[in-house]
């Protein structure tokens, strides 16, 4: 056939292997086929295709100085996956690239234990990969076509009680810790380092229901002392690219003062970077510092994302609506997965809510007159009661 090179323009004449024709009846209708898709413009591109290595590496390139495309953290999360699937594929070409390989790499991730939800990202990084192969014509289909996802089931997360937390802040100001581990008995320990930083973030993070990463990219600018709102995301670096804004409650609106008090003085940001020298930026994260303070609390399971659901499940108990709770976290559907993923509320919440359903009857206690008043009741005879009534008009 015939094919003009979609990058130069140049055509030449080229043999397009007829891949699973047995017989002339099928090689012919192949051919049909290849004639209709050269006119429609969908033929791959017929040359030599570049490994899955080389292919990674221009995409990757490509987003990096596509402005605004993705986000930097989307990135890092897919070059970490990307990685894994170099391992896998080694230095196998796009169009060499088939189901048994992708089958091969999730069997393999399964057998480390990770999760299903880890795997089924990786291969969503994996076909994204690949998406961009097909509008580059260098592949006509995705080797993870009819592919589905691993069944996963989401962790219930336990509801973190405002003890709990206050325990953590505590524990950031004393003794508690030695060279960067929870000091042993015998040993003299120190505060943390960062304590109040850390906690001023950890109450941040409860009162506002900000992500650990928003939280750290928040500036004095963000905050409108007038109206009492904390904008969230307004450099547009936020999971869905949409700033919002949340409203001071009593608790945020106290953190915000203590925190304005000690604001550095030459820094823009709500937590700057302690190591910023004459650069001006903000810390990167607190890891560090929660995994001292947790475990010495002994809440190994807590992690940053449980003070968004600890935020969330309070408004759910202080009676906020859905749709105002979701306008405050980010979410777009107007309430919908608070509704879904936020029912396992305490118990004693759920007997309070109970206690004020009314089914439109009298109250029970509205029901048991007192003694007094039966006594003093007397029903009329019919007889009595008829004589009473206005005559019909």
């Amino acid at each position: 056939m015939t094919v003009e090179d979609p990058h130069t323009g140049k055509k030449q004449v080229r043999r397009v292997p007829l891949e699973g024709a047995r017989t002339h009846a099928q090689a012919r209708q192949q051919f049909e086929e290849l004639l209709v898709n050269r006119r429609k413009g969908n033929l791959t591109t017929l040359k030599r295709t570049p490994t899955f290595s080389e292919f990674a590496d221009s995409y990757l390139e490509f987003y990096h100085q596509a402005k605004d495309a993705k986000r930097a953290s989307t990135l890092e999360t897919e070059a970490y996956a990307i990685d894994r699937w170099k391992a896998q594929l080694g230095n196998l070409r796009l169009n060499q690239i088939k189901r048994i390989h992708v089958d091969s790499f999730v069997a393999r991730r399964q057998s480390e234990n990770k999760s299903a939800r880890t795997v089924n990202l990786e291969v969503t990084v994996f076909r994204n990969v690949m998406k961009r192969a097909i509008d580059q014509k260098l592949i006509a289909q995705l080797p993870t076509e009819n592919l589905r996802p691993l069944k996963s089931k989401a962790r219930k997360r336990q509801l973190v009680m405002r003890a709990q937390i206050d325990q953590m802040l505590t524990l950031c100001h004393q003794p508690c810790f030695y060279n960067s581990r929870v000091a042993q008995p015998g040993e003299r320990g120190q505060k943390l380092a960062n304590a109040q930083e850390f906690s001023d973030y950890l109450r941040l993070l409860c009162f506002s229901g900000a992500r650990k990463t928003e939280a750290t990219r928040l500036k004095w600018s963000d905050i409108d002392w007038d109206n009492k709102q904390l904008t969230i995301g307004a450099d547009g670096e936020v999971k869905n690219r949409k700033w919002r804004v949340v409203d001071f409650n009593p608790d945020l609106e106290k953190l915000l003062e203590e925190m304005k008090a000690r604001r550095a003085p030459d820094s823009q940001w709500l937590f700057p970077s302690p190591r910023r020298g004459e650069a001006d930026r903000p810390i990167k994260e607190f890891r560090e510092s929660l995994g001292l303070v947790r475990t010495a609390a002994d809440l190994a399971a807590f992690g940053f994302h449980d003070c968004r659901h600890f935020f969330i499940s309070m408004c759910v108990m202080s009676g906020i609506d859905f749709m105002t709770i979701a306008r405050w976290v980010g979410h777009q559907d107007g309430g919908v997965l608070i509704g879904k993923v936020y029912g396992h509320l305490s118990n004693e919440h759920a007997k309070r809510q109970a206690a004020r359903i009314d089914f439109g009857g009298t109250k029970p206690e509205q029901n048991k007159a007192p003694a007094a008043a039966k006594e003093k009741t007397t029903v009329k005879p019919a007889a009595d009661a008829q004589k009473n009534q206005s005559p019909p008009e």
